[in-house]
């Protein structure tokens, strides 16, 4: 007999028309191919149920193919209109927020289920704690300089000086950002266009990204929630420099944005890979400050253009309350007691739960160096005491510290997307604290980690999702766990 295909739907590379029926984890749209065969599955990012669209077959499996999305044909009946412009970081911005709360409740509540072995994951759900900001709540974007850009009438690529966002899914080709996209400050992408003219009008070409030449690369700006002021950093390379006037540039922006102008810093990056931050770069200040101020629950946080901060301030709040409340759930567990705060970052969360614990310690852990430092500053300029940070891999710190077990009643852990190494989660439990507070940005990660803390004795308590990111697929969780066998480690 002739060997059978190993899928009788679809093959890579082949152009598929789909209705999108479903919402899977991640912002992956489900469609099904049905026929005598059979029902097959395809994924399709960045669609919602409703749709049909046009995709290319990306992975084909025996049970599944993964596509990339083409074009949307036809609308769901959920979409409303927005006066925005249509931007890839944005992708479900025309859907009602009340149903993007719903896909994002249901589908990562289904990760614990499948994946964390957690049956009873809806009983445990605490709440979905909305973005106060739905529309306009980040407080940085960057926006990068093309020498390709789309035609959006004759849907192809045209040679064209664009300044905006990468076309979804093309590395190579800009798309002209020409009003404001309904994510950042109004005013700012209300004025990009300007910014393009002004830029354009020097006769120095932006990045050509097949060819790696050009001279503008990024125009990144940062705002402060607090002040309202805004800090700007211009991407060059170095190539051509002599022919543009920064001073000018600086001018420029100042006319535009007037008192909310905080400072000009201009980077040199002759790097070919697509950062914005060469690693063998160079910045200086151009004009004003190099820094501006956030504030956060009471505290104030110094930030520069290198430095990581929350993106949605206003909901980092809301997160950052919530991972207290757990946290401070049981007070005592708390106060006059050691809390380690792993994966701990800036220092946000400890510096947080020290200013509102009686005579509690807080010992943060980082491996990242600047991070740290930007802790025990912070920690130094909010007058905070009782903490102290490490700059460490997690892992080896507590490796290093075996006095810590048996000692410590509480934890926190906000990882980064990759989640906790098997390890180092292991020596994580080691310490046999009580409670374990658990941040994520990525809910599958923590779902794997949770059936194995389930395996060694922690079952969760309570569980709460925070939307920081409206309009995209992301959802930040915070799950307690507690304790409830005898250490088996």
């Amino acid at each position: 007999m002739p060997r059978r295909e190993r899928n009788k739907f679809v093959k890579r590379g082949q152009i598929l028309e789909l209705k999108i029926e479903g919402y899977a984890f991640g912002g992956k749209g489900i469609a099904r191919i049905r026929s005598e065969d059979g029902e097959f599955v395809v994924f399709v990012p960045n669609t919602i149920p409703g749709q049909t669209v046009k995709a290319q077959v990306k992975k084909s499996s025996k049970n599944y193919a993964e596509c990339s999305l083409i074009d949307v044909i036809e609308s769901s009946p959920d979409e409303v209109e927005v006066p925005f412009q249509d931007i890839p970081g944005a992708p479900y911005i025309q859907l009602p927020i009340e149903l993007q709360h719903k896909y994002k409740k249901e589908s990562t509540l289904s990760l614990f289920k499948r994946i964390g072995k957690v049956s009873n994951i809806d009983d445990l759900f605490d709440e979905l704690v909305s973005s106060p900001n739905v529309f306009h709540y980040r407080n940085k974007m960057e926006y990068g300089f093309s020498a390709i850009g789309y035609d959006r009438v004759n849907k192809t690529d045209i040679d064209i000086f664009t300044l905006g966002f990468k076309r979804r899914g093309v590395w190579w080709m800009g798309d002209n950002l020409e009003k404001d996209s309904g994510l950042f400050d109004t005013l700012v992408e209300d004025n990009i266009s300007r910014i393009r003219t002004y830029c354009e009008a020097t006769g120095l070409d932006p990045w050509h990204g097949p060819k790696k030449e050009g001279f503008f690369r990024f125009f990144v700006v940062r705002k402060s929630y607090k002040t309202n002021h805004l800090l700007f950093n211009l991407v060059t390379t170095s190539y051509d420099l002599p022919k543009f006037d920064l001073t000018a540039f600086s001018e420029l922006l100042q006319d535009l944005f007037k008192e909310r102008f905080a400072g000009l810093i201009h980077s040199i990056n002759d790097e070919t890979g697509d950062r914005t931050l060469a690693t063998t770069g160079s910045s200086e200040l151009i004009a004003g400050d190099d820094k501006i101020v956030e504030e956060l629950l009471g505290l104030n946080f110094e930030i520069s253009m290198k430095s990581f901060f929350q993106t949605n301030p206003k909901a980092a709040e809301k997160l950052y309350t919530k991972v207290i409340d757990y946290a401070l759930e049981n007070k005592e567990a708390i106060d006059n007691t050691v809390v380690m705060d792993l994966f701990c970052g800036t220092g946000t969360i400890g510096q947080i739960l020290a200013s509102r614990s009686t005579n509690a310690k807080i010992i943060g852990v980082d491996i990242v160096a600047s991070a740290i430092e930007d802790a025990i500053k912070n920690a130094e300029r909010n007058n905070i005491d009782g903490l102290e940070f490490y700059t460490a891999d997690v892992g080896k710190f507590l490796a290093e510290h075996p006095e810590y077990k048996n000692k410590i009643r509480t934890i926190i852990l906000d990882p980064a997307r990759a989640g906790i190494a098997p390890k180092t989660l292991l020596k994580i439990m080691n310490i046999n604290a009580e409670r374990i507070v658990y941040v994520s940005c990525n809910p599958a990660t923590q779902a794997r980690d949770t059936e194995e803390m389930r395996n060694h004795g922690y079952e969760i308590k309570k569980i709460s999702l925070v939307d920081q990111f409206p309009h995209t697929s992301h959802i930040e969780t915070v799950v307690l766990f507690e304790k409830i066998l005898v250490d088996t480690i």
